[in-house]
Formats: C-alpha cells, structure tokens, sequence
C-alpha cells in the first residue's frame, strides 16, 4: 500500500526562473524599485559616494544621494509556485557599465527606470537592450510622486517603438513597482506567443 501511495505521489517540480534586470542611469530609483518589490531582503553592494567622485558622478538634480550602487542589488518574487522572477538592478555610473554585459547574461527581459528630472542619463539603458534585442519596458519614475509628462511624450523623447510600454510609476511603492513587471512580464509573453506563431 505504501509502495503504491508513493508510486502515484507527483514529483516536486522547480520552478521556473526568470531573470529580470532594472536598469538606468545614475540615482534614477534601481534599488529603490528592487528594495520595494522584493519579497526577501535585498542584497545590495551600496558605498558612500566620496570627494573621489566629484566631478566624475554627475549629481545635478540627485544633490541628497549619500550611496550608489557599486555592483549589482539582488531580489526574488514568487509569482507561484512555478514561477520565480529574480531582480538584479545595474549599477548607474559608466564607469561601471562594463558590468552590464555580464548581468544581461540570460536576462529574458528588462526595465528601464528614467528619472524625468534627468532623462537623458538612461539613453544608454534603451540603447543597451535595443542593441541586444532583450525586450524592455520603460518605467518613468516619478520622485516625489511628482509627474509632469504624460507617457506619450516621454516616448517621443526617447524615440521609443510602439511596442515599448511606458508607464507613469514611483518606485518607493511596492504596487506601483509591481505593475511595472507585470507589464514586462505581459511584453514577454506576447513575445514569445509571437515567436510561436511565426516558427
């Protein structure tokens, strides 16, 4: 009787895992965004920022930032329990963008998180993911809550296709965070949907 209650006993099966970057600019919210999502707590590898960064990080409009991101931020989701996203946030500075290809190693997506009081310092971001063809969605970070540009022109500011959603989010906020993935999540599903009508 054992032996057969056994027998018919499933097989625990692991879950999927998906690994997701966020990305940006210098002090645009990345570990902020991992910090307010994650279920465990985050790794962060944060220093004090020091005179040697002086004209080296550009701290104009982010004058209160006191620490940065020297490697990566790490956090994990259990979506259920045959799915697991796990977060890993870039560092900002370019002298640190090196790091970057290596994070993307096996990324199925990513966000993009852009400070609207410094948008030009996430440039590089999109240009990272269009030129590696690795699906992104573009959170616009509101500091403060504070929002002045509807998502459209955020998009004709940065040139986005269509098919890259934009959506308004603060990153101190755990749900706002959360639709933020879950729309990158909808954006690699439908990829992938495509990619199996097509093949």
């Amino acid at each position: 009787m054992a032996g057969s209650e056994a027998h018919g006993a499933e097989t625990p099966v692991a879950p999927d895992a998906v690994k997701i970057l966020i990305a940006g600019g210098f002090g645009v919210g990345k570990t902020t965004m991992v910090g307010s999502v994650s279920e465990i707590v985050p790794l962060r590898t944060e220093e004090p920022l020091t005179v040697a960064g002086l004209g080296i990080d550009d701290l104009v409009g982010i004058e209160r930032k006191k620490a940065t991101t020297v490697a990566l931020d790490f956090g994990r989701i259990t979506v259920n329990d045959r799915l697991v996203l796990y977060l890993f946030g870039t560092p900002g500075q370019q002298r640190f963008w090196f790091m970057w290809n290596d994070l993307a190693v096996g990324a199925l997506g990513a966000v993009v998180l852009i400070d609207v009081r410094r948008p030009e310092s996430s440039f590089a971001a999109v240009d990272f993911f269009e030129r590696r063809g690795i699906p992104f969605v573009v959170g616009v970070n509101g500091f403060d809550g504070h929002h002045p540009y509807p998502p459209e022109e955020i998009r004709d500011a940065l040139a986005l296709p269509v098919g890259v959603p934009v959506l308004l989010c603060d990153a101190r906020e755990r749900e706002s965070s959360r639709d933020v993935l879950i729309a990158l999540l909808d954006l690699l599903i439908a990829s992938a949907a495509r990619g199996t009508a097509s093949s």
